[in-house]
C-alpha cells in the first residue's frame, strides 16, 4: 500500500484526464480537491487489489451530469452548503442503507473529476483507495461500465446533491434505468449529482474491475510531467497507443448541452506529414467516434485522447479552442470491453452509428507514422 504525496496525485490525475478520453470530469476541480484534503492534513493511500482482503466492502463514488452544466435547476436554492460534498454524502447515505462499513473506494472510471472523487472520498473516510476503476478509460452514461459488462448490479445506490438533498435507491430494473434516474436528479440539480453505487465485496466486484488502472494513470501523467522529453513520445512510450493526427483546430468547438449531456464535434486539419489531411471527432461527454478524411478511424470502445502539444496537457471537452495545436492518440480498450457484450453496449452501434468496431490495433501499426 502506497501514500501518495500531491505529485504523485497530480501526476495520477493528469494521466486520468488523459485517458478520460475527453470527460471524466474537470481536472481542474480534482486537483483543487486533493490538495484541498492534503493541507487539511488527510493521507491519500493507494491499496493493490491482492493488498485487501476478498471480504472488504467497497462502493464507487462520483459526479454524475453534464460537462457543461447550466448551473439552473428547478428551483430558487438560497445556498448550495454541502458544493463539493455529494459524493461523500451519497457514499455514507449508502453506508447507512446497507449496514455495513466500507474498506476502500473505486473509482467509477479515469478522469480528472471522477477518479478524484474516489480518492478524495478514501481520504475523508479514513480509507485506501482501490487500483481500479469501472471503465479503464471514461464514459457517458451509467450503464457504460465493465461491472455492467461483467453483470455486477448497480444498486443499491446512495445519491446526494449540493443543497443537502439525499437518497437512497434500494433496486432498479436495470442500469438504463438507473441511468435515466440520475440524470434527471443531476438535471435538477444544477447540472450534477454525488453518487455512490456497485456496494459489494471485492470478492464479488473484482470481475467487473479494470485492475491497476490508476497506477497506470500515473505512469502516462509522469510521462506528460517529464518537461525533458518530447511529449508525443514520452506518451507513446508510456502507453499501448498510436499517434492517430496531428494538427490544428480550424475553430471553437461545436457543442450543445443536452439531456444531461454535452454533444459536440471537434475538427482538426492536418501539420507536417498529416497536412492536408482532416480529422473529425464526435463526442457524447466523451470521445465516441473519429474520422480521417470522411472515414471512420477509431470508435468506441477503443479510447481517442486529445492532447495540447503547446501547453503540454489533455484536451477535455467541448473546450477545443481556434489555433490549438493538437496531437490525437489512440489506445486499445480493456479486454472486457471487446467482448460481444462490451461492444454491443458501447460500440458504435449503440451510439447510432452503422460502422463496426474494428480494434486500433488492426488500422494502425507501431511507428507506422
Amino acid at each position: 500500500m502506497r501514500t501518495l504525496e500531491l505529485q504523485n496525485l497530480r501526476e495520477m490525475l493528469i494521466g486520468a484526464a488523459f485517458l478520460g478520453t475527453g470527460g471524466g470530469g474537470s481536472l481542474e476541480r480534482g486537483l483543487k480537491d486533493v490538495e484541498r484534503d492534503l493541507k487539511a492534513g488527510r493521507s491519500f493511500r493507494l491499496a493493490d487489489p491482492d493488498e485487501l482482503s476478498p471480504d472488504t466492502w467497497a462502493c464507487t463514488p462520483y459526479y454524475c451530469g453534464s460537462l457543461a452544466p447550466t448551473g439552473k435547476t428547478a428551483f430558487k436554492a438560497k445556498s448550495a452548503p454541502y458544493d463539493g460534498q455529494e459524493c461523500i454524502l451519497a457514499a455514507q447515505a449508502l453506508e447507512r442503507q446497507l449496514g455495513v462499513t466500507f474498506g476502500t473506494t473505486v473509482a467509477t472510471e479515469l478522469g480528472g473529476g471522477n477518479t478524484a472523487a474516489a480518492l478524495v472520498v478514501a481520504a475523508q473516510l479514513g480509507l485506501p483507495a482501490l487500483d481500479a476503476d469501472g471503465a479503464g478509460r471514461s464514459v457517458p452514461d451509467l450503464q457504460h461500465s465493465t461491472y455492467f459488462v461483467a453483470g455486477i448490479p448497480i444498486a443499491p445506490m446512495g445519491l446526494a446533491n449540493k443543497y443537502g438533498d439525499e437518497a437512497v435507491v434500494q433496486r432498479v430494473e436495470d442500469d438504463f434505468h438507473a441511468e435515466a434516474l440520475v440524470r434527471a436528479l443531476a438535471v435538477a440539480s444544477g447540472g450534477h449529482v454525488g453518487v455512490a453505487d456497485h456496494p459489494g465485496r471485492l470478492a464479488d466486484l473484482r470481475k467487473g474491475l479494470v485492475l491497476r488502472s490508476l497506477s497506470f494513470s500515473e505512469k502516462v501523467g509522469h510521462a506528460i510531467e517529464d518537461h525533458s522529453r518530447d511529449a508525443k513520445e514520452a506518451i507513446l512510450a508510456a502507453t499501448d497507443g498510436y499517434l492517430l493526427f496531428e494538427g490544428v483546430a480550424p475553430s471553437n468547438c461545436k457543442y450543445e448541452d443536452r439531456e444531461g449531456f454535452t454533444f459536440g464535434d471537434i475538427e482538426i486539419r492536418g501539420t507536417g506529414k498529416d497536412r492536408g489531411a482532416r480529422y473529425h471527432v464526435w463526442f457524447k461527454n466523451e470521445n465516441i467516434m473519429a474520422w480521417r478524411n470522411g472515414k471512420v478511424d477509431v470508435t468506441a470502445p477503443d479510447l481517442v485522447c486529445l492532447f495540447d502539444l503547446e501547453k503540454r496537457a489533455p484536451i477535455l471537452n467541448p473546450w477545443v479552442k481556434k489555433g490549438q495545436h493538437i496531437a490525437a492518440f489512440g489506445l486499445p480498450a480493456p479486454e472486457i470491453w471487446r467482448t460481444p457484450r462490451g461492444i454491443e453496449g458501447f460500440g458504435p452501434g449503440y451510439f447510432g452509428y452503422k460502422a463496426k468496431f474494428v480494434p486500433i490495433e488492426r488500422k494502425h501499426k507501431k511507428g507506422a507514422r
